[in-house]
């Protein structure tokens, strides 16, 4: 297996965090779609101050709409995921077709999503996409250094994001040990302070939002 370069690996790492966070962003905006319609119009506020996002939005139809598809927003939806695939560009010969196909749709069915009057079908249809892509990563890309250097990116964004919206424990677990698993094999540069420092308050079961700069800051890019 040949060596992989250092920028190579720093788009690998990235491209499972962006397309990790597209993914759990898209999920999280679902179920706050519904509590908007069924309880509080301004429940958006509460997920935009657990993720650390300016409520540049005002309104429920605002953030319906920018928070999902405005190029513009750094933390939209679409930007997250225009990320992901501007990384899987530069690793097509890394990434099989089949794998880099799939993210390429999920953007494609993103835009299209944006000229939807009811858009949540078209965004299952992106988590869908996901998921073939991270099933085709694992069937056909030939580098298991690459595949867990990517894992590695995407169980460290879902930790993060799990531990701002205050998921269950067994979920945070669950994230935990994937990213383990994935640091022990992916062979990345990786600080092992930070490392002990959050694995240590993760064990004792301590508040984890201090240890968030930690977390990511394991992986050295």
């Amino acid at each position: 297996m040949g060596i992989i370069s250092l920028e190579k690996s720093n788009h690998l790492y990235w491209l499972g965090r962006y397309s990790e966070r597209a993914f759990t962003t898209i999920s999280i905006f679902m179920e706050c779609y519904d509590s908007m319609i069924d309880k509080d119009p301004d429940a958006y506020k509460e997920v935009c101050a657990k993720l650390s996002i300016p409520d540049v939005y005002g309104s429920k139809e605002v953030f319906d709409v920018n928070y999902l598809f405005d190029a513009d927003d750094p933390n939209s939806v679409y930007s997250n995921l225009r990320r992901a695939c501007d990384n899987a560009m530069v690793l097509r010969d890394q990434l099989s077709s089949t794998a880099h196909s799939y993210i390429e749709m999920a953007l494609d069915v993103m835009e299209g999503a944006a000229v939807e009057p009811n858009c949540l079908l078209k965004l299952q249809e992106v988590l869908d996409n996901l998921y073939a892509f991270w099933g085709s990563i694992d069937d056909v890309m030939e580098s298991s250094e690459s595949r867990n250097i990517m894992k590695c990116g995407r169980y460290i964004e879902r930790l993060d994001l799990y531990i701002r919206l205050d998921y269950d424990k067994r979920a945070m677990r669950l994230a935990y040990d994937r990213m383990v698993y994935r640091l022990q094999r992916s062979h990345c540069e990786f600080d092992a302070r930070a490392f002990k420092i959050f694995s240590d308050a993760f064990k004792r079961g301590e508040d984890l939002m201090p240890y968030l700069d930690q977390l990511n800051n394991i992986v050295k890019d």
